[in-house]
Formats: structure tokens, C-alpha cells, sequence
């Protein structure tokens, strides 16, 4: 299974990003998909999950409100709109997928992790 992230970058507090994490392997639209992220000198943390059908959405309470995650199977794709940024929000943002469609908070239920895409968000 391999997973490839997309769409970070530098932007300046209230703006907006859109993460893309590609991918390919296994059957896309039988598994959740998470975001996570990993800010310097902190754990990484869960952001958002969606399940397989993308009709189960889960959120950190720091992003809810200004954060959406969303996938198109048919595109084996999941999206991260985040919105409203913040500075706290700066760190390494990576997609990760559990071995199953439910929406997972455990990070050590997710087996499959991308290379990570830097998010940075100045004040």
C-alpha cells in the first residue's frame, strides 16, 4: 500500500490549504482513511478520519468548524480542506489508513502512513 500526500505549503493565518493524499495498493473504497499531524518537539495527533464510505466523518475538537476531510473512490483520493488556519496549525501533516472501513481513533490501529506534507502557517 503506498500513499502519497500533496498540497502543503506556507500560508499566512486565516488562510486556506487543501491536502491530497493519493492512493494505491489495495482496494481504496474498503478502508478509512485518517490525517494526521506532527507539529516540532510534539506527538503526532489524529486531525480527521473519514470511514469507507465517506459517509462517517471524525474530527480533533482543535479543527472542528474549520476543517473538512472528504474522499472520492472514485479517484482513490482523500482531501483535507482546512480553512481558518491558524499558526498552532503548523506542522507535518501525513494520511494513514487502518486495516478496515471504520472510522479508527487509535493511531497504532494504522498500519499504511505517507511520507508527510509540511504545513506552515504563519501569524
Amino acid at each position: 500500500v503506498q500513499l502519497q500526500a500533496s498540497g502543503g505549503g506556507l500560508v499566512q493565518a486565516g488562510g486556506s490549504l487543501r491536502l491530497s493524499c493519493a492512493a494505491s495498493g489495495r482496494t481504496f473504497n474498503l478502508y478509512a482513511m485518517g490525517w494526521f499531524r506532527q507539529a516540532p518537539g510534539k506527538e503526532r495527533e489524529l486531525v480527521a478520519v473519514i470511514n469507507w464510505t465517506g459517509g462517517i466523518t471524525y474530527y480533533t475538537d482543535s479543527v472542528k468548524g474549520r476543517f473538512t476531510i472528504s474522499r472520492d473512490n472514485t479517484k482513490n483520493s482523500v482531501y483535507l480542506q482546512m480553512n481558518s488556519l491558524k499558526p498552532e496549525d503548523t506542522g507535518v501533516y501525513y494520511c494513514a489508513s487502518p486495516n478496515g472501513g471504520a472510522v479508527v481513533i487509535v493511531p497504532k490501529s494504522y498500519h499504511y502512513w505517507g511520507q508527510g506534507t509540511q504545513v506552515t502557517v504563519s501569524s
